[in-house]
């Protein structure tokens, strides 16, 4: 499967700080000190409806963390997946009378179309979970034969019990994660299995569904942890840098990918820090699928809101804050935009110095985005209100808030 094109990052003078981000694993900041190939695995969508606000927060907060690593001059591999195979992707399907693949074909496009219009670098590795199922096959065949799953009625789960380290990423008490596994996916309450809080990593064969050979595990399907496990072991190795998503999904999804790969590995951990976004609202609830209270990066540029004012919005907000999504914000963000751009098009004007390492120091403070935002204002109110004699200024403010803040002026 392949990304979407990556738009060109300024070269700035000098060299960005050392980034620090907050762990969920310990509740708490993190320096982190990836060498010269930085990694970080993003889990992304199940392309039954994209691309909306939660969705584009989420990936415009990492990808500040991809553009405060290049500025160090590192290199960064990253990867995404995508889940083409699930059940909310098959039941939309139905609803709607469309074959599972166009549909998942179609979303993943307009996916595609949405992060090059916000101008989000691409993952060196865009990978599905239908052509990842070759390589998840042997792992699940690997756990059983470890002890570590077993099967019920023909599906197989993985044993939570056989990782000692289970439970330190989100760091919740049981009830909590049992009532969290009901609401995101799993199935706490199906009797046989050992541990209610045992995640699927093999779905037999469903009549009416779509399966793949699974070898000794017989035809089926993969479960959604043991997806991203493979993918990222097999593209970034374990140990990794980064392990990033939304919120939502720091249980079960992060915690029992950890599990699994420990596992599978018998080291530890499987990332070295977990970094999620907040949620985004809609008047007054999380901006959700099931809900259907949702608004669309792309129904808004074909409303014709500029893509850079939209990434704005986001950028207004911490990546950790929960928040709303209003026409206010949004107004906010194209005033910005035009203040901004207002401000570069002079052939002049206050020196740019501080402001580049202003922009660096934000960004390397777990990605306060909106004290860069605020560090541009202050030069761009001084450049309307007194202007300047240094005529590299407006150019130098271009190439750091395109490069550090993804925002084309």
């Amino acid at each position: 499967m392949h990304a979407w094109p990556a738009s060109e990052v300024p070269a700035l003078p000098g060299r960005g700080r050392e980034l620090r981000l907050h762990d969920t694993a310990t509740d708490g900041p993190v320096t982190l000190d990836p060498g010269p190939v930085a990694r970080i695995y993003v889990c992304g969508i199940t392309p039954y409806d994209a691309t909306h606000m939660g969705h584009a927060a989420t990936y415009t907060a990492f990808d500040l963390v991809q553009r405060v690593w290049l500025d160090t001059k590192r290199q960064v591999h990253y990867v995404q997946n995508v889940t083409d195979v699930d059940d909310p992707l098959l039941v939309r399907a139905a609803e709607t009378g469309v074959d599972w693949t166009e549909l998942a074909e179609r979303e993943t496009a307009l996916f595609r179309e949405d992060m090059t219009a916000l101008r989000l670098l691409p993952p060196r590795h865009y990978i599905g979970a239908v052509e990842a199922i070759p390589g998840i096959v042997p792992l699940v065949e690997r756990l059983r034969d470890a002890g570590a799953a077993y099967e019920l009625d023909g599906d197989v789960y993985f044993s939570v019990e056989s990782d000692p380290d289970f439970g330190k990423v989100s760091r919740l008490d049981a009830a909590v994660m049992r009532r969290l596994s009901a609401e995101r996916g799993g199935d706490p309450d199906r009797p046989g299995k050992k541990n209610p809080l045992d995640p699927m990593l093999w779905m037999a064969a469903r009549d009416g569904e779509p399966s793949w050979d699974g070898g000794s595990l017989g035809p089926g399907r993969p479960g959604w942890h043991i997806e991203c496990v493979a993918i990222a072991l097999d593209h970034l190795g374990m140990g990794f840098d980064v392990q990033g998503g939304g919120s939502d999904l720091a249980f079960p999804h992060h915690e029992m990918g950890a599990s699994h790969a420990q596992v599978l590995t018998g080291k530890f951990p499987f990332a070295k820090a977990y970094v999620h976004a907040g949620m985004v609202a809609l008047h007054g609830e999380k901006m959700s699928k099931s809900k259907g209270n949702l608004v669309f990066v792309s129904k808004l540029r074909q409303d014709g809101v500029d893509p850079a004012a939209i990434r704005l919005a986001l950028l207004a907000h911490h990546y950790r804050a929960n928040w709303e999504w209003t026409d206010a914000v949004l107004a906010e963000a194209v005033a910005r935009l035009d203040r901004w751009r207002a401000a570069v098009s002079r052939p002049d004007g206050p020196s740019s110095d501080a402001l580049l390492e202003q922009i660096r120091e934000a960004l390397a403070d777990d990605l306060n985005a909106p004290a860069a935002l605020a560090a541009v204002d202050r030069w761009a109110q001084l450049q309307h209100a007194e202007g300047g004699t240094d005529t590299g200024a407006p150019g130098l403010v271009s190439r750091a808030v395109d490069a550090l803040l993804g925002v084309a002026l």
